[in-house]
C-alpha cells in the first residue's frame, strides 16, 4: 500500500506540474498532463500490452498499474521474444512466480553502466549475438528538471574517441567504466560512423525508481534489439532535447504512444 500511495504522490505531482493557468486564473491540463491522467489506475489488456511491445520503451509508464505477474501473462500470449518472466530469471535470478505483484526483489540500478550490465544479461542469456555491444544510455541534461532522455544503443567498440557533444570541440576518450561513456554518439572524432539507436525515450525520472519499472525497461529494449528495431530520428530529438525542449518532446511521445495502444483520456 505505501508503494501504491508514492506512485500515486509522484504522478499527482507529475500532473500538477504539466498544467498550465489560463488567463482566469484556473489550472488547466497540459498535453503532457492529459497523457499521464489516470495512468495510476490503467490496467492493461492483453491487446494493449501487445501493442506496447511494439512501441518499445516509450511505453513502460503505461505498464506500471498492472502487477507483473499479468504483465508476463499478456507478453505470454503477444508471442514477445522476451517476457518479464526471462528478464527477472537472467538479470535477477528470479523467476516471476517467485517475485512480489510490485516486482520488487530488493535490486534497483542507479547508473546505465550497471543497467547496461543487466541488460546485456538478459541479451546473452536469450542468444543475441555480440550481446556486449549493447548498452543502455541517458541524456541528464533535464534530469533537474525531472526529466532523462533514454536510449538503446549498438556500439561496436568497448572504448571511444569522440568530440564533446556539448561544446563541439575537445577530443574526449571514454572506456565503459566511465559515466560518459552511456550516452550516444553518432560518430567517432575522425568522423565514423559509431553508435546505432535501436530505441528511445523521453520520461519523467520517477518513472524509472521502481525495479518493475527497470524491469520493464530491459524487457522492452531487449525485445527492440531482438525485434531489430531501428529509430535512426533519435539524432534530431537528442538535439532538440539538449535545447531544452525535453517537455515538449516527451509529451508528443507519450501521447502517440498512448494512442497506438488504444488508451483513452
Amino acid at each position: 500500500m505505501k508503494r501504491k500511495a508514492l506512485v500515486l504522490i509522484l504522478c499527482l505531482a507529475l500532473i500538477a506540474s504539466c498544467t498550465a493557468t489560463n488567463e482566469s486564473g484556473q489550472r488547466v491540463n497540459t498535453g503532457f498532463g492529459k497523457a499521464m491522467v489516470g495512468v495510476v489506475q490503467l490496467v492493461l489488456s492483453p491487446l494493449q500490452i501487445a501493442a506496447g511491445l511494439l512501441e518499445g520503451i516509450a511505453s513502460i509508464p503505461y505498464y506500471l498499474s498492472t502487477n507483473v505477474q499479468e504483465i508476463n501473462k499478456g507478453m505470454i500470449a503477444a508471442n514477445a521474444k522476451i517476457t518479464l518472466d526471462d528478464t527477472y530469471e537472467s538479470a535477477y535470478g528470479k523467476r516471476i512466480n517467485a517475485v512480489p505483484e510490485t516486482g520488487d526483489t530488493g535490486e534497483l540500478f542507479q547508473r546505465m553502466k550497471h543497467a547496461s550490465e543487466y541488460f546485456q544479461k538478459v541479451l546473452h542469456r536469450y542468444g543475441v549475438p555480440n550481446a556486449d555491444n549493447y548498452i543502455l544510455t541517458s541524456i541528464d541534461t533535464a534530469n533537474a528538471k525531472g526529466y532523462t532522455l533514454f536510449a538503446v544503443v549498438y556500439r561496436p567498440a568497448g572504448a571511444i574517441r569522440v568530440i564533446d557533444k556539448y561544446d563541439g570541440a575537445t577530443i574526449r576518450n571514454f572506456e565503459s567504466s566511465d559515466r560518459l561513456f552511456y550516452e550516444p554518439y553518432a560518430r567517432d572524432v575522425n568522423g565514423k560512423p559509431l553508435d546505432t539507436i535501436i530505441d528511445w525515450a523521453g520520461m519523467p525520472r520517477e518513472f524509472f525508481k521502481t525495479q518493475k519499472a527497470q524491469a520493464l525497461l530491459l524487457t522492452m529494449a531487449a525485445n527492440s534489439v531482438a525485434n531489430e528495431k531501428r529509430s535512426p530520428e533519435y539524432w534530431d530529438i537528442e538535439k532538440r532535447w539538449i535545447a531544452g525542449e525535453f517537455q515538449e518532446i516527451t509529451e508528443q511521445k507519450m501521447n502517440a504512444v498512448k494512442n497506438k495502444m488504444k488508451i483513452s483520456d
